[in-house]
């Protein structure tokens, strides 16, 4: 196992033992009745968990990434909801206003969201501009101290408990990542409406839902970064704040397939077949050590991006394989783990099939495994590659 400093060693197994304690319980409650844990986010708030790395003058901790990283991966081994609520809470848009946004919405917005009473969305991905992201539409307008903002979001985690959504859109009549810009919009601002709930295979307790914006006017104050029409440098610097998202995506990764190999475990040592516990047929064995092996080669690389940082967040490279390899390898875990269990684990009386349902999400938000395949082969050759030729 990677070796933590005594420090980030006692935090790790205060975060586990307080998720056993608060959230294993519920965890199969929130899948089957679709359920957002309201009651998780505002036990989070209350420890202190949602502000851990968000500064000190703004009511958190002030930790390092790698401490929110080893809570993710604490929470997600026993409730994935509770940890995909943490992981917005930690990762989400408040980062990025930490780095990005200036000190009266600092000020205005970060308290509230240690307390849990600011809860931030994130709008980026729309109906024909998933992956090919910088083929949005949805349009930015200046006009005197407002924004008039107009489009459709799509997919957006956590929208419909959302208090604010960090929205992602065009500025002036511009193509591809040139004028792409961003602004939090509020929930109540006229013009703006978030769609129905849309049911989904994994992660079922934290809906995803479209937002629609119709001449919405936002003040400029909510204003985070403005497109530039003529340079893709807001676009760059507003995707940086996908590194700590892709961080925390691979952190619970590892903490679901940590849960499924330690459930593995135990029932290969308990469960007999043809007289003697299934755990000493090697066809067993060589399974558990696969397991083992791949979650540890995750953990180094998880935990080396959570500590390699450039301008406050991840260094991109570190955090594009982390997430790649994470993102493949806990579906590798839980379908083998629950393979062990044989039929035991396809029923829903284990919480394998629940483990496998949740980690096939991981591929496809924050950058699908294909894209992270094309951003890892453009940092190793040192250019980009046009995706639109040929």
């Amino acid at each position: 196992m990677f070796q933590l400093d005594p420090e980030l060693e006692s935090f790790r197994q205060e975060a586990r033992k307080m998720a056993e304690r608060a959230f294993a319980a519920k965890a199969a409650y929130w899948d089957e009745e679709e359920i957002y844990p309201t009651e998780n986010l505002k036990l989070l708030a209350e420890l202190g968990y949602l502000g851990l790395v968000i500064p000190e003058e703004y009511g958190g901790s002030g930790a390092p990434i790698i401490q929110g990283t080893i809570l993710l991966e604490e929470i997600a081994r026993v409730c994935f909801n509770t940890a995909l609520v943490a992981q917005v809470g930690i990762n989400g848009p408040s980062r990025a206003i930490t780095i990005l946004a200036n000190e009266e919405q600092k000020k205005r917005w970060l308290p509230g969201c240690v307390s849990g009473e600011n809860i931030f969305g994130i709008g980026i991905s729309e109906p024909g501009a998933g992956s090919a992201m910088t083929d949005m539409i949805t349009s930015a307008t200046p006009d005197g101290d407002h924004i008039i903002l107009n489009g459709q979001k799509c997919f957006c985690t956590g929208g419909h408990v959302a208090t604010h959504i960090l929205v992602f859109a065009r500025w002036g009549k511009t193509q591809g990542p040139r004028g792409i810009g961003a602004l939090v919009v509020e929930k109540g601002t006229p013009g703006f409406e978030i769609g129905h709930p849309g049911p989904k295979m994994g992660g079922r307790g934290v809906a995803e839902v479209e937002l629609f914006f119709d001449h919405c006017r936002v003040p400029v104050e909510n204003l985070i970064m403005a497109g530039d029409p003529n340079s893709t440098r807001s676009f760059k610097r507003l995707m940086s704040s996908f590194g700590p998202e892709r961080v925390g995506n691979a952190a619970m990764c590892l903490g679901v397939a940590q849960g499924a190999y330690e459930l593995a475990r135990s029932y290969s040592l308990e469960r007999k077949q043809f007289g003697k516990p299934i755990c000493e047929f090697q066809g067993i064995q060589w399974k558990i050590a696969d397991m083992a092996t791949q979650i540890h080669a995750a953990r180094l690389m998880i935990y080396r991006a959570a500590t390699n940082l450039v301008d406050g967040f991840p260094d991109p490279l570190e955090a594009a394989y982390a997430k790649l390899y994470a993102n493949e390898m806990v579906q590798r875990v839980t379908n083998e783990a629950l393979q062990i269990h044989g039929h035991y684990g396809f029923t829903r009386e284990f919480p394998l099939e629940r483990m496998v349902r949740d980690s096939r999400g991981f591929s496809l938000g924050g950058g699908t495994t294909e894209i992270l395949r094309n951003t890892i082969a453009a940092m190793v050759y040192g250019r980009a590659f046009d995706q639109r030729k040929g």
